[in-house]
């Protein structure tokens, strides 16, 4: 199996805990998660199978789109509701006329300080490993961009939101946030991720459905990517291509300029190539 499964992550598994079951189904150790969740948040997790694991590198940028659940009232350590509160209940109501003005502080471009307990790396330790010991870490703010923030729904102390942004944006600083811009605290709930990249929830398939079938689940690995200009080679080509050598790519077939070509044989992902001349090609993952 090479390709890819669009998993659809039941609440309180780890992406790792997916990632395990996966080996067992689809009966190897090549298997690879595009992007982590947190335990409480559920959906699309994609996971790369066997060859394809070699074009994770390829996948690292595209937008995440979550909905997601914010109480208002207090917050907690971990921004979320696993958390022990951090502050003092607050009997709030929560409306679209107070929570809308906010929300433009947290669309386009902006610096975001991750989670106290988050995966994010000091020197090589993820944040939450430190957390678990009380050990107080300085995380540095990092530059993130939401696409879409979208009021959906305001009730009680309850808001839900639609957010479609970078990859490293945490959904939990952002409710962490709007708590304390209203000065009550407040902490995320619920979150479900409905797309990551080209990946959607429509094509998410429960670890039920993929114990049943995981054959017919899976995306082959010359369907990923597509954005990606494909190049068709014969069986010769297709050996010279796998031996390391540069390949042509028709400007007919390929966008112009176009730094990244797929090259397919029978139906099959080969290789993944890089411009060095113009229309001319050289493997520099091949599967």
């Amino acid at each position: 199996m090479d390709g890819a499964l669009v998993v659809d992550k039941p609440e309180g598994w780890t992406s790792h805990d997916v990632v395990n079951r996966v080996r067992r189904l689809a009966n190897t150790k090549k298997v690879g998660h595009l992007g982590t969740l947190d335990p409480m948040a559920t959906g699309v997790l994609p996971v790369l199978i066997g060859r394809a694991t070699r074009l994770a590198q390829f996948f690292n940028r595209g937008a995440k789109t979550y909905d997601a659940a914010v109480r208002f009232g207090f917050s907690t350590g971990t921004y979320d509701r696993m958390g022990a509160a951090t502050s003092a209940e607050t009997a709030v109501e929560v409306t679209a006329e107070t929570l809308e003005p906010l929300l433009d502080a947290f669309r386009g471009k902006f610096l975001q300080t991750p989670p106290p307990v988050s995966a994010k790396k000091i020197k090589g330790t993820p944040a939450y490993k430190f957390a678990r010991h009380n050990v107080e870490v300085t995380l540095e703010p990092v530059e993130v961009e939401v696409y879409e923030l979208t009021l959906l729904e305001a009730s009680g102390s309850v808001a839900r939101l639609r957010c479609s942004c970078s990859a490293g944006t945490y959904l939990r600083g952002i409710a962490h946030d709007l708590g304390r811009t209203l000065g009550c605290g407040a902490h995320l709930i619920a979150l479900r991720r409905t797309a990551a990249g080209p990946f959607t929830i429509a094509q998410a398939r429960t670890l039920a459905e993929l114990e049943a079938n995981v054959e017919a689940a899976l995306v082959p690995a010359a369907d990923l990517l597509p954005e990606i200009p494909t190049v068709f080679l014969d069986e010769l080509g297709s050996t010279h291509v796998r031996q390391g050598r540069n390949f042509p790519a028709s400007p007919f077939r390929a966008q112009a300029g176009s730094r990244y070509v797929k090259a397919v044989s029978g139906g099959e992902l080969v290789a993944i190539g890089e411009g060095v001349l113009p229309n001319l090609y050289h493997p520099v993952v091949v599967l």
